[in-house]
């Protein structure tokens, strides 16, 4: 089969290599979308200290299961399928206590083992969520960034009619407005740099937009402030955008070296929650459902590519361009 091979940190090329075997409690997946990912990139640089090389990259997969492994019965071949690519060791402190998405000894496809930038991909059978062929190809291959999304949420107090700031007009950001205004945000302004993404922001899902957070009318804050950047400048910003008796929610990655500065006796004075969310957790089939039901989040996918223009896709993803970016190993 075809695949994307990073063979080492700053090298990938789209090679031949061997079709996966399905070991027992595994199915192997046709891949027909793999969003490309922040992360992705990270693995290519060769700043995720838990990858290893050479690796088939890609998490954000779907496609239709081909073949079962010993012992699997569900799903059926033709099933089509979005597949979790978490995988916690299940023995750990934070998975005996319910924290799944925190596992000391974390694995996940695409990014500890082959993953979703090939033809095909084997993967455990409890990793796929059964999707209706009614759902768009789009919608599809947003599953995984979605379900990251609604865990954020899940994280959030909720109250409903509140005012919401989002820093980054990128995928996650864009996705976190959707997500907040389908559960009842009473407005959701979106702050970033890129005059483009604010437009599309502005018609997707944003009631003001701007880049700078002083332009909005909103002298006593926001109830809640979503990063969804990872930038420290926009962090330490958006921690003095929150009003009194708010929540501040850490979505986007920082560098882990950087820190970011804040006062403490406003976080005390003002009763500020400071929440982080991290990846997925109970969150993949509330995703599927919400676009199953009519959470509407197909133009997000700006541009899809082959395996064999992944360079391509590499440097639109790097330029900033466009939105989110699909990589379609079959079909294309």
């Amino acid at each position: 089969m075809r695949a994307v091979l990073f063979t080492e940190p700053g090298t990938a090329t789209t090679a031949e290599v061997p079709d996966p075997r399905p070991a027992p409690g595994e199915v192997v997946v046709e891949v027909a979308s793999c969003g490309l990912c922040g992360t992705d990139m990270h693995i290519l640089d060769g700043e995720l200290p838990s990858s290893r090389y050479p690796l088939v990259p890609g998490h954000e997969l779907t496609g239709k299961v081909v073949a079962l492994g010993a012992g699997v019965t569900t799903p059926v071949v033709g099933t089509r399928v979005a597949v979790d690519p978490n995988m916690p060791c299940g023995a750990c402190h934070y998975c005996r206590i319910g924290r799944g998405n925190l596992c000391d000894d974390y694995s996940a496809i695409g990014v500890t083992r082959d993953g979703g930038f090939a033809e095909l991909v084997a993967v455990p059978a409890r990793c796929c969520y059964t999707l209706p062929h009614t759902l768009s190809a789009a919608a599809a291959g947003l599953v995984e960034p979605l379900s990251c999304a609604v865990h954020a949420l899940n994280r959030l107090p909720r109250r409903p009619a509140e005012h919401y700031l989002i820093y980054g007009a990128g995928t996650m950001g864009l996705m976190m407005a959707a997500v907040v205004r389908d559960a009842g945000a009473a407005s959701v302004s979106v702050v970033d740099p890129n005059e483009d993404r604010l437009l599309f922001a502005k018609s997707f899902a944003a009631d003001a937009i701007a880049t700078d957070s002083a332009a909005f009318d909103r002298p006593q804050g926001f109830e809640v402030v979503i990063d969804a950047t990872g930038v420290i400048a926009a962090i330490e910003d958006g921690l003095g955008r929150v009003r009194k008796g708010g929540t501040f929610l850490q979505f986007g990655v920082a560098d882990p070296a950087r820190t970011a500065a804040f006062s403490p006796f406003r976080v005390y004075n003002s009763e500020i929650d400071i929440i982080g969310s991290m990846a997925v957790h109970n969150s993949f089939q509330p995703a599927v459902d919400l676009l199953t039901s009519g959470l509407t989040l197909d133009p997000l996918v700006s541009d899809v590519f082959g395996l064999d223009r992944f360079d391509d896709a590499v440097a639109a993803f790097r330029s900033g361009t466009g939105r989110k970016i699909h990589i379609a190993p079959v079909g294309i």
